[in-house]
């Protein structure tokens, strides 16, 4: 009868069952759960945005009406609904791991918010990288198709517009890098409150 444990004795176990818990939490510095998740948020959030995007644009563009003004337009409309496109998935991406991480026992508020900053971060690249997977297999094939029908002049513009895109794509991915970071610590925070 001496197995049996009293209320003292229980007690005593249950907390220190706890400290070791607390300890484990706190050991693990990157939830890759939490990244992978919010990066497949923000992967089919962002594919989501860009196909509305391309519908939007295909319904307002003519192509029998193409002049120097409307390509304009046209460019200026497609890097703004790139930008949102980043920041709103970015950032929903980012937010998702800070929430959905674990807590993080005795750990400096310092090194928390770096932690979140990284998630955040992670989870962008992550997310990046499966969209640029998915649309490379996709352009690939488009651009197979299309293969010897661009010639002289026209080729020269395309350079140009390539430059341009890969320009402002740079500046977008930037920006979903910073939203994605911020939005985690925002995460994280609310989190741990």
């Amino acid at each position: 009868m001496s197995d049996i444990n009293t209320g003292s004795k229980a007690l005593g176990m249950h907390s220190a069952a706890a400290s070791v818990n607390d300890a484990q939490v706190g050991d693990k510095a990157v939830s890759w759960a939490a990244i992978f998740a919010g990066a497949t948020g923000a992967a089919a959030l962002s594919l989501l945005l860009l196909i509305l995007g391309a519908g939007l644009g295909f319904s307002t563009v003519s192509p029998w009406a193409m002049d120097s003004s409307s390509t304009t337009r046209i460019g200026f409309a497609a890097i703004m609904w790139l930008s949102f496109t980043q920041l709103a998935a970015s950032g929903m991406g980012g937010y998702l791991a800070g929430r959905l991480r674990t807590r993080w026992a005795a750990v400096h508020t310092d090194e928390v918010y770096f932690r979140d900053t990284a998630h955040g971060f992670l989870t962008w690249a992550v997310a990046s990288l499966l969209t640029v997977m998915v649309l490379t297999s996709v352009l690939g094939s488009v651009l197979g198709m299309a293969d010897g029908v661009i010639e002289g002049s026209a080729t020269d513009d395309a350079r140009k517009a390539s430059a341009y895109g890969a320009l402002w794509m740079f500046v977008t991915l930037l920006v979903g890098a910073f939203a994605a970071s911020l939005m985690a610590v925002f995460g994280g925070r609310q989190r741990d409150a």
